[in-house]
């Protein structure tokens, strides 16, 4: 039967969990339509703003087209009535008429909209498109005007259409009556180059209202992403990939980045004196403990084995309140993140060196990018202790291993030794048990070791290898 040493604690724990605890999965940033999300509240508004803006835009730049066609419209009505002025005379027979042919385009068109019209008293001029009609302005009432000057007077054409009318009224002169000059254009002329320039309009508007949306989102997005960057600072922290947050922040956030790190800063100074005031009443209770115990495992000194079975109840109280004050104090989760490579590789170099006599051989396979959750101080002190335990029965070869479970990641530390019969693990990892008493060494090794992995949520478990020898493995947290 195998008899190995156990080795005494050298290291502290510094951040771990309580037994069994699984850190909660930190939540993913919200979309920009999640209702508490400041990308969707601030696109909302952007998008009401944008809105209101184009409608206001595309009403004022309407009424401009509208103003600017119907004023192309009436300064050409009103070149009309000028040259209808210019051109009235006087026959041989006294008659009304025209010095020259005034159905130039577009008034030579017939029924097109396109009339005008001379009366004066009971002698009327028209255009050869009214067809001998006239055209009725008496229902439109008169708008004030200074001077001789067209004045409009819309109405409604000898068919029934609508017409933009100009009416010019020439004062009476020698006598005669005054005449009436009205000139009109149909109606589909103002609305025909409104429409065309309304839907150019609109398609424009559209395409820098989308314009103006995509910029927005753009600039929403690029103006949240020092958030974004700070969320998985944060993640990282808390994965144990940075001790804080880094300092290189746009100056809005720098503020919250530092109480952040203050903050950080605070705790771990909390968690290191509680650590350090957890480690001394550990050490200060359970040595005395395990001396009684060896003490009192004379029969001469308690024949009927109370006061031992008393030691015995008082070092699981000990312990059980020293692991319950432990991760409370430390608040539960982990931020530390550390690889066993490097850790390993430390291990493997001294103890091949403190037992270089025996010509061991230490093989370490390991996955790549393998870490656990846990200080490296203690993952020093638990494999340390393993591998030391290994190192000191095998033959001369030990192997470290490590594979992925449910669990987390569990660390397999086997020897070709002697190995350790079924019946003596669980007395291995009894506190100050030594089942060899020859060898050096006071039996606490594999118990702190166990007790370090149940901080941790993990677990120790022993038994024989495909080697030959012991078979250690540990499981921890990722």
């Amino acid at each position: 039967m195998r008899v190995p040493t156990l080795k005494t604690s050298r290291g502290k724990p510094e951040r771990p969990a309580p037994p069994g605890h699984r850190p909660p999965k930190p939540e993913g940033p919200p979309g920009p339509f999640h209702p508490g999300s400041l990308q969707r509240r601030l696109l909302v508004a952007a998008l009401v703003l944008i809105t209101a803006a184009l409608v206001v835009a595309g009403v004022a730049i309407g009424l401009v087209l509208h103003r600017f066609v119907r004023g192309q419209l009436d300064s050409r009505l009103d070149s009309q009535l000028v040259a209808l002025a210019a051109g009235l005379e006087r026959g041989p027979d006294g008659s009304l008429r025209l010095s020259r042919n005034l159905d130039g385009p577009p008034f030579d068109r017939d029924r097109a909209g396109w009339y005008w019209q001379v009366r004066q008293g009971g002698q009327v001029l028209r255009s050869g498109g009214l067809e001998g009609r006239d055209l009725d302005v008496a229902a439109s009432p008169p708008v004030r005007r200074d001077g001789n000057e067209p004045r409009p007077a819309d109405g409604t054409g000898p068919w029934g259409e609508s017409l933009i009318l100009r009416v010019l009224t020439l004062p009476a002169r020698n006598g005669e009556p005054p005449a009436v000059l009205v000139a009109s254009a149909p109606s589909a002329a103002l609305r025909g180059p409104l429409r065309e320039a309304g839907g150019a309009l609109v398609l424009i508007l559209g395409i820098l209202g989308l314009s103006l949306v995509a910029a927005t989102l753009g600039q929403v997005r690029l103006g949240l992403r020092p958030l974004e960057r700070l969320r998985r600072d944060l993640a990282a922290v808390r994965a144990g990939d940075h001790a804080r947050v880094p300092g290189k922040q746009p100056a809005e956030i720098r503020p919250l980045v530092a109480e952040v790190n203050a903050l950080l800063d605070q705790n771990a100074a909390n968690l290191e004196r509680a650590r350090t005031h957890v480690a001394n009443l550990a050490h200060g209770l359970k040595t005395p403990l395990a001396t009684l115990t060896l003490a009192l495992s004379d029969r001469a000194r308690d024949p009927d084995g109370t006061l031992k079975d008393l030691v015995g109840s008082m070092d699981h109280q000990v312990r059980h309140h020293l692991r319950r004050a432990r991760a409370g104090a430390l608040g539960g989760g982990t931020r530390t993140r550390t690889p066993l490579a490097e850790h390993v590789a430390d291990l493997r170099t001294t103890f091949a060196r403190l037992y270089s006599g025996k010509g061991l051989v230490i093989d370490a396979t390991l996955p790549a990018g393998a870490a656990v959750a846990c200080d490296g101080q203690d993952v020093d002190e638990m494999l340390g202790n393993l591998i030391d335990n290994a190192c000191q029965w095998c033959r001369g070869y030990v192997r470290v291993s490590a594979a992925a479970s449910e669990a987390g990641l569990v660390v397999t530390v086997e020897d070709d030794g002697p190995g350790l019969a079924p019946e003596a693990a669980a007395e291995a990892v009894r506190p100050g048990r030594r089942l060899d008493e020859t060898v050096p060494g006071n039996g606490f090794g594999l118990s702190i070791t166990q007790e370090l992995a149940e901080l941790y949520g993990g677990g120790l478990c022993l038994d024989r290898s495909g080697l030959g020898g012991l078979r250690a493995a540990l499981t921890l947290p990722v």
